[in-house]
């Protein structure tokens, strides 16, 4: 017999999953060693239903691991077929193609059982501190040398670790307790959520998930293809360029068409990968395409497999966006945060008032490796964010990853982990680009060496040539620039620092929105006297 679910019941079921995942979220936090998931928030939770279809996420996540983490769970069942499975179980794996796109996310999942029955799996995703190999940054020109690959493994089996895995883990990274302190993190996060659940079901009398998930994803997918179904019929194409390497921009091309409920995006035409680790796997494209068309169409539906149903995602094998192994993709980012303002230019032609001028991204970030004069390695990684682009409703936010919505690190915390001095963080006059509204500025960061010895250090930096581009007759925002000493350097090298070296960063700001003669004058009084516009920039504006 189908199970049915009244209105009352099933909100109250829906308020209960989404109180588990958020409740492990929070538990993940507060048992983290590192700053990237403690400071930064760069993970996220999940349940699925036994078959690896998403049924619930947590609240605080990271746009990407919306479409990746889910995946990653049907990788793991075809390694490893549910007769494989036991209670306790734990699932591990890093690698590039069946995780995220990197190495340092770290992707964990557990079956969960009830009456002696696979039905579900709690998951989990965070961004190691590190992962071995060469520090994170473009440079790479193989997999092989970005770190430790894990592939689809037991972590523990029927509850007890696995100590040579453990050890491997452990001798092969920078910060052994960092990492593994992390990792254990996300084991409690599973645990919580198998708890929660499974209390869940005792409650509701739930022999399994079928019926709710199909209940709760048939919703999701009705509700995405209606909105799909509200937008004109056609194939919108979209195009821009990336800094690339060595002057040499990198070119994405989009196709998006609509075709009655649902959407197809294919990246034909794309450039080709490079011998560089700014490669994004497929999989990181699917989960920023994803998050683009959901901003665009239904941005406050729940995230699970019912709302990605009517979307596919299409690129040509070895192209910069579909990589093929053994290419490096370390910095996919560099590449995949691109991708969501692609799929606004499409979407842009037909409902211009849902998207906004481009962002001061992808996100910034500071890489640092060394040894301390004890003699103990460490990693850190701090993120730096540009501004947002204005829209039709306002000014861009300044200083916000996007699409990232990865939280900066605050210079205590840095300064307390590192051998680095902040001589100053601060607002970048002039850097939203102007506009009816302006973009979001981006922000100034001097840094001084204080280490006793070298520090390797890497960075994370576009728009240093193509800036953020301005809509409907807005402006572009300022370009992003990297100095060591005070000299201008390419960020996709890695550097060396030394005692008293500096290092200045000054992030992109977001592009205008509208003509900036139409700006009202009490917002541009405000902006001069906060001091985010200089009395030249307004005029000139």
């Amino acid at each position: 017999m189908v199970r049915s679910f009244d209105a009352v019941e099933l909100e109250l079921l829906w308020r209960r999953l989404i109180s588990l995942v958020d409740e492990a979220a929070a538990a993940l936090v507060r048992t983290s060693f590192s700053t990237l998931v403690r400071e930064s928030y760069d993970f996220s939770c999940v349940v699925t239903d036994a078959t690896g279809q998403s049924l619930v996420q947590a609240t605080e996540s990271i746009p990407s691991f919306i479409g990746t983490l889910p995946e990653t769970v049907k990788h793991f069942l075809r390694f490893f077929p549910p007769e494989q499975l036991e209670p306790g179980d734990v699932l591990i794996t890093n690698d590039l193609w069946l995780g995220t796109g990197h190495l340092p996310d770290i992707t964990v999942a557990k079956p969960i059982f009830r009456g002696g029955r696979l039905v579900a799996f709690s998951a989990s995703t965070a961004h190691a501190p590190d992962i071995g190999g060469k520090i994170r940054s473009p440079e790479p020109r193989e997999v092989f040398e970005e770190g430790l690959q894990i592939p689809p493994l037991k972590l523990m089996r029927r509850g007890e670790t696995d100590p040579t895995l453990v050890a491997m883990i452990r001798q092969n990274v920078r910060t052994p307790d960092q990492t593994l302190g992390d990792l254990w993190a996300q084991v409690v996060a599973l645990d919580l959520m198998e708890d929660r659940l499974l209390a869940l079901m005792e409650n509701y009398a739930l022999p399994d998930l079928t019926e709710l998930a199909r209940e709760i994803q048939g919703r999701c997918e009705t509700a995405m293809r209606s909105a799909i179904a509200a937008l004109p019929d056609g194939t919108y194409r979209s195009e821009l360029q990336t800094d690339g390497l060595l002057d040499t921009p990198i070119t994405i091309r989009l196709a998006l068409t609509i075709r009655g409920d649902e959407i197809e995006m294919d990246f034909a035409g794309t450039d080709a990968q490079v011998d560089r680790a700014i490669n994004c796997a497929l999989c990181y494209t699917y989960a920023m395409c994803m998050y683009g068309v959901k901003v665009c169409t239904n941005p406050g539906l729940p995230n699970n497999e019912g709302a990605w149903r009517p979307i596919r995602v299409k690129a040509p094998p070895g192209c910069i966006v579909n990589p093929q192994f053994p290419s490096p993709g370390g910095s996919r980012m560099l590449i995949g945060h691109y991708l969501p303002m692609l799929v606004f230019g499409c979407l842009g032609q037909v409902v211009p008032e849902r998207v906004m001028a481009a962002c001061g991204s992808p996100m910034w970030g500071m890489n640092q490796s060394g040894v301390r004069a004890g003699g103990r390695p460490y990693a850190n990684m701090f993120f730096y964010n540009g501004g947002m682009g204005g829209n039709v409703r306002g000014d861009g936010v300044t200083c916000l990853s996007w699409p990232s919505n990865v939280s900066s690190t605050s210079i205590e915390i840095s300064e307390h982990i590192a051998p680095l001095r902040f001589r100053h963080k601060r607002l970048r006059p002039d850097s939203g680009g102007p506009g009816r509204h302006r973009g979001g500025l981006g922000q100034e960061i001097l840094i001084e060496c204080r280490s006793e010895t070298p520090i390797a250090v890497s960075f994370l930096a576009e728009r240093t040539i193509f800036p953020a581009f301005g809509i409907e007759g807005g402006g572009p925002g300022a370009p992003g620039e990297l100095r060591i000493n005070g000299e201008r350097t390419d960020p996709k090298r890695q550097y060396v620092l030394r005692a008293g070296d500096s290092v200045a960063l000054a992030t992109p700001g977001g592009g205008g929105h509208g003509a900036p003669r139409e700006r009202a004058p009490a917002a541009l009084a405000a902006d001069l006297a906060a001091g985010y516009v200089t009395d030249t920039a307004a005029y000139r504006g």
